[in-house]
């Protein structure tokens, strides 16, 4: 099985939870952000 065919299957698999797994990546690069820029604020 090659690896192109493989994500394939895996992205069919996790179908069902490939939004709210995106949603989760997304508020931890906000919190990362935020996290960052914070020391400049205070």
């Amino acid at each position: 099985m090659t690896t192109l065919r493989q994500i394939k299957t895996i992205a069919v698999r996790s179908q069902d939870t490939l939004l709210q797994d995106a949603i989760g990546v997304a508020a931890l690069m906000v919190i990362l952000v935020v996290g960052l820029y914070l020391p400049s604020f205070v």
